[in-house]
Parts: C-alpha cells; sequence; structure tokens
C-alpha cells in the first residue's frame, strides 16, 4: 500500500524534506513504518524512537495498523500570512492558527458577552535573552524564533483543549487559543489563551493554566531558536499516550 509521511521540526530537518511517498506492506503496524522509515532515510533513524506519529491527524502507536491512503505525519515532541483558522461557535470559542499579529484587545472582546465579569488571559513572549540555565539550555540571546504547525492537526487539538477546559470548569463562557507562526522577534507574543466567566472566583485562572499546559503538550508547534551562537529546535519531553486522543485514527479521515 502507498502512504503519504510529512515531516515536521527536527524530524523534517534530519530527511531533508517535508513529505514522503511511502510503500508499505499490508496491515503493516507504526513501529514497521518507522523501520521502512529507517531503511530509507538512514540520517532520520537515530531520531524515529522519540518521534511522535499522527495518522489522519490523530496520535497513532507503536502496535496500531496503518490504514492504506493515510495521512502520517512524523514530528518531535511539541515545544512549547492568512488567517489559516478561525472559528466561533454561539459558546464563544476562539480557534487559530496565524501568522498574523495578534490584537489582545480584539480577541477578549470576541469572548465577551454581557454577563462577562472576568477575563483570564496568558500570552507567551519571545525572549531576547535567555538567563536561566538547566534542562541542556545555558543563558543565551535570542534573534529571532520560526514556528512551524502541523496545521489541520493542532486545529483538532486546539479544539479538544477547548472542550476539556469546557468539562473541567462548566462555568468558563469563553475560550481564546490563538497560536502565531512564522519568523518572530523578541516581544512579539506568540501564544494567547483566554478564558472568561461571570466571576473572577470561577475557575478562570486555573482554566487558562490548564490550556496553555495542554497547548504545550498535544498540539503540534515547533520553534526553531535563532541566535548569534547558531541556530536550533526547541524540542518538548511530554509523550502523549492514549489518553491524549479524541478519537481512533481509523475513524478519522484526512483533509487534504
Amino acid at each position: 500500500m502507498r502512504i503519504t509521511v510529512l515531516f515536521f521540526a527536527t524530524l523534517k530537518d534530519r530527511a531533508k524534506t517535508d513529505r514522503l511517498e511511502l510503500e508499505l506492506s499490508d496491515e503493516a503496524t507504526v513501529d514497521e513504518l518507522k523501520a521502512a522509515l529507517a531503511e530509507q532515510l538512514p540520517d532520520l533513524s537515530p531520531a524515529l524512537p522519540t518521534a511522535l506519529v499522527s495518522i489522519n491527524h490523530e496520535f497513532a502507536f507503536p502496535t496500531e495498523t496503518v490504514p492504506a491512503g493515510a495521512e502520517v505525519a512524523l514530528f518531535p515532541p511539541v515545544s512549547g500570512g492568512s488567517n489559516l483558522h478561525s472559528q466561533i461557535s454561539e459558546a464563544a470559542t476562539i480557534l487559530r492558527v496565524t501568522d498574523a499579529e495578534l490584537d489582545l484587545n480584539e480577541l477578549v472582546t470576541s469572548i465577551t458577552v454581557p454577563e462577562t465579569g472576568a477575563v483570564c488571559l496568558f500570552t507567551g513572549m519571545v525572549r531576547g535573552k535567555t538567563t536561566r540555565s538547566g534542562d541542556g539550555y545555558e543563558p543565551h540571546d535570542t534573534e529571532y524564533l520560526e514556528y512551524e504547525a502541523y496545521v489541520p492537526m493542532a486545529e483538532e487539538k486546539m479544539q479538544q483543549v477547548a472542550d476539556e477546559i469546557r468539562m473541567r470548569w462548566p462555568v468558563v463562557v469563553g475560550i481564546a487559543i490563538v497560536q502565531r507562526v512564522g519568523t518572530l522577534h523578541p516581544g512579539t507574543p506568540t501564544v494567547l489563551i483566554a478564558c472568561s466567566a461571570g466571576h473572577r472566583d470561577t475557575g478562570v485562572f486555573e482554566a487558562a493554566r490548564y490550556g496553555i499546559d495542554r497547548l504545550k503538550g498535544i498540539v503540534p508547534v515547533w520553534k526553531k531558536e535563532v541566535g548569534s551562537g547558531g541556530e536550533s529546535w526547541v524540542e518538548g519531553q511530554y509523550m502523549p499516550d492514549e489518553t491524549d486522543r479524541t478519537h481512533s485514527p481509523r475513524d478519522s479521515h484526512p483533509t487534504n
């Protein structure tokens, strides 16, 4: 059978391509897919043990079968133009992956209704200087960041994060989750999580904190850091499991 494999961030660099058509045996598993890639792309092999796999925009695991015609993506743990996606529902949910400048006032207004008395907003920023060390990092300067997203899957996972927030904090009225992509310089907002409710003591602080932490774990976005010392992809540590799915890969279908 023939499948399309997409590569992102460090795996794209190692594969020296962002897309590959691959022949696999029928009923091949994710592990067998990785073995085939290691044979065809030797430079990719060292990164495959920790590479995450998605099938038709949902996380997939080693013993699962790869369906014929599937869109498969490989990427490292996520790091935490035009408007690529925007959704506004009756429940005031804004989900967006964009290379446009973030308008924080517009986003707060979009999740504000007459009953709103509190909005908690978290915005990540590009640091020009990192002063702390540890976890493999040393103090350094940053000239700019290059953000990349696997957009179709990112959109679905943003919706999952919003749904999880509503399940845990039913009093949250509005939710905005917006991620910038492209070249971003120090002082630029990179990501926004905002939650609105009737009062400040109804969980909006906790909901916004949950949202950014969850986004950094399961929404496929990566950043390349460029500075005087060179450039490198920043990868996370979180490894998704079965509980991070919204549905079975066999039940989903590629959109492109």
